[in-house]
């Protein structure tokens, strides 16, 4: 089997196992959201690994998705949660262009890329505030861990001007934390 073929089917089988987990975490339209949330993320988290650039369809569809499970589907359904979900969206996207500006400022260059803010946004939209911090610092974690230990690997020295596709720890964190709810959602109904 070649590279590419090993790399192809271990993604799909892990988007297999997103799908199948998403529709047993969250039987119904639920669950059939979070699915579509789940192959998202991990065509986001895909691209900034090979590309280091987040497609703006993908994060637009995740906020669209977001927007729409907000308004027909989601704990509490109505143009409220709608306005919520935005709300949401653009108080953790705001932050995080402030730290990009802040950053490029002070070090004269890019620490994130716009693809990262907007996905931190359509975080927000999909998930609740404690979810969300929740999130952000598992994703975060996994990024210097996977820095660090790749640097290790390697026995190469750390530097600070190193690409790293923080979208790819992020865009799964995200899956991983509508699972959380979606779980403790399914468990608190009995």
């Amino acid at each position: 089997m070649t590279p590419t073929a090993a790399r192809q089917a271990f993604l799909s089988l892990t988007l297999l196992v997103v799908v199948v987990t998403s529709l047993l975490a969250a039987p119904g339209p639920d669950g059939l959201t979070g699915a579509f949330l789940g192959a998202l993320m991990l065509a986001i988290a895909v691209s900034d690994v090979r590309r280091y650039q987040i497609p703006d369809v993908l994060t637009t569809a995740a906020v669209a998705l977001a927007l729409l499970r907000a308004g027909t589907i989601g704990p509490e359904v109505g143009w409220e949660a709608v306005l919520w979900a935005a709300v949401r969206g653009l108080a953790v996207a705001l932050p995080f262009l402030a730290l990009m500006a802040g950053y490029r400022w002070w070090r004269g260059r890019d620490g994130l890329g716009l693809g990262d803010i907007k996905l931190a946004g359509v975080a927000g939209a999909w998930l609740g505030l404690v979810t969300l911090f929740a999130v952000i610092e598992l994703a975060t974690l996994a990024a210097l861990g996977a820095y660090l230990l790749i640097g290790l690997i390697r026995r190469r020295p750390l530097k600070a001007t190193a690409f790293l596709p923080f979208g790819s720890f992020l865009a799964p964190a995200i899956w991983l934390g509508w699972l959380f709810e979606a779980l403790v959602d399914w468990h608190s109904a009995f």
